[in-house]
């Protein structure tokens, strides 16, 4: 049995849905070795739903082991960084979600987003119910580990930063931290092993430091490359000390270097 992880796109800025899938005996280190067989599907960027994306099963053979990655939405940003070029469409249902999926996956990367438009229900629908959607396929089929890209803010209101100029021009948007907020909630009450990043604003350049990881509800300012999200996000799934966490992300050249199981193992169990 192989292990899907599944990326979706963020507002802050955008991130795109992907999917990768690992045996469910361990979650090895990045793949080295990939075919790709396209298929048929919609995809979102942004907050626009085309028609007619092209979606990618991908076996990756790793230490002799066959895997099976899928990914969803991988077209832009920090999506496209984790696995290149796959799309589906959260907002058609678990249902269909969990055909997508595939029996064969046991780990979801979520990185939605969309980009602002005239849909103000937009928000709700990828980074809530598409969220929600993802959750609920992932039960169908037993899949038990999920990654949520999030952003650092969601919570602002708790945190005291309701006129923090990041926290209203996002929610500007459709309520969009607070759809997020949510879809967080779920997962948590959802009894799926998860792991939650919250980035700060997103850069496409290469980094220029080091990862800063704190609690959630830490963060108020600061911004990390999109490769870094992404990385993150796959090293979540090689180090059990990030299971059922929040963690909250930045890149700071005055950071030191620490490894990734010092980092995940430096939050407290949430």
């Amino acid at each position: 049995m192989a292990t899907p992880l599944f990326l979706r796109n963020s507002l802050f800025p955008p991130l795109h849905h992907s999917f990768l899938s690992f045996p469910k005996s361990s979650f090895p280190s990045f793949p080295s070795s990939i075919k790709s067989r396209p298929l048929t599907s919609t995809m979102m960027r942004g907050s626009e739903i085309t028609e007619e994306v092209s979606e990618t099963k991908e076996a990756v053979n790793v230490d002799t082991k066959k895997k099976t990655i899928f990914v969803a939405g991988a077209t832009g940003s920090t999506g496209k960084r984790v696995v290149e070029q796959v799309q589906a469409d959260v907002t058609e249902g678990s249902a269909k979600l969990a055909e997508a999926i595939g029996e064969d996956s046991d780990a979801v990367i979520c990185a939605t987003g969309f980009r602002p438009g005239w849909d103000l229900f937009a928000p709700w629908k990828v980074d809530n119910f598409g969220t929600v959607n993802l959750v609920e396929a992932c039960r169908k089929l037993g899949v038990n580990r999920f990654i949520l890209i999030s952003s650092i803010l969601v919570n602002g209101a708790a945190m005291g930063q309701v006129f923090n100029p990041a926290y209203i021009f996002l929610n500007v948007f459709g309520l969009t931290l607070i759809a997020k907020l949510q879809a967080e909630q779920y997962i948590r009450k959802s009894g799926i092993n998860y792991t939650i990043i919250r980035p700060g604003g997103l850069r496409n350049d290469p980094p220029t430091g080091n990862v800063v990881m704190e609690p959630e509800d830490t963060l108020i300012e600061g911004s990390i490359s999109r490769d870094q999200v992404a990385e993150v996000a796959v090293e979540s799934l090689v180090h059990p000390e990030s299971c059922f966490k929040v963690v909250e992300i930045v890149s700071r050249t005055d950071a030191p270097k620490r490894s990734y199981k010092d980092l995940f193992g430096s939050i407290k169990l949430t």
